[in-house]
């Protein structure tokens, strides 16, 4: 069964339709959102809450774009209103080491380097800290990016060149990776 049709099916109430569409998106999902939250809580109850309002907004769903950008900028929506609301986005202390390992290869770094990281990436302004961690961390490209911000490609290419200058001018030599 083809996407748009699960989307039909769903929009029509049937729950094993949405719960195909749920199973096929969660996980990252659920990464961005703890990305963005550095909690494992709120990025489950942002998760939840971004799946609860494409349920009821799937009549809104015109297909322009993939289910899942779709989904995504529903979810990145509740997470930067999640975490107004809460007030928490410069309090989180968690290490990204709580979150359920993605990668497979572990790299020595210089002490201290995961935290600094850390800092910086929290310290930039949401605009700049959502694009990068889309796309660096969690390999969105500008396209997706860009129609899950509702912004243009440029936008979003722009808002990551200033991210990433951030970074360099906040970590120094640990960012020769983004010189240039």
């Amino acid at each position: 069964m083809s996407e748009l049709e699960l989307i039909e099916r769903a929009g029509k109430g049937d729950q094993s339709a949405f719960r195909l569409l749920y199973d096929d998106n969660v996980d990252r999902i659920y990464r961005l959102m703890y990305r963005m939250a550095g909690d494992q809580d709120l990025a489950m109850d942002f998760t939840q809450e971004a799946f609860v309002r494409a349920y009821q907004r799937l009549e809104q769903f015109r297909g322009d774009a993939a289910f899942s950008t779709w989904l995504h900028s529903i979810a990145v929506s509740v997470a930067l209103n999640g975490l107004r609301k809460v007030d928490r986005h410069r309090k989180r202390e968690r290490s990204l080491e709580d979150a359920a390992p993605v990668a497979t290869k572990q790299v020595v770094s210089e002490p201290g380097l995961r935290e600094r990281i850390a800092r910086a990436v929290d310290a930039l302004p949401d605009i700049y800290r959502t694009v990068f961690l889309m796309h660096d961390v969690e390999g969105y490209n500008h396209g997706e990016i860009a129609a899950s911000l509702g912004v243009a490609e440029g936008t979003s290419k722009a808002r990551l060149s200033r991210a990433r200058a951030k970074l360099r001018d906040a970590l120094g030599p640990a960012m020769q990776e983004y010189a240039g």
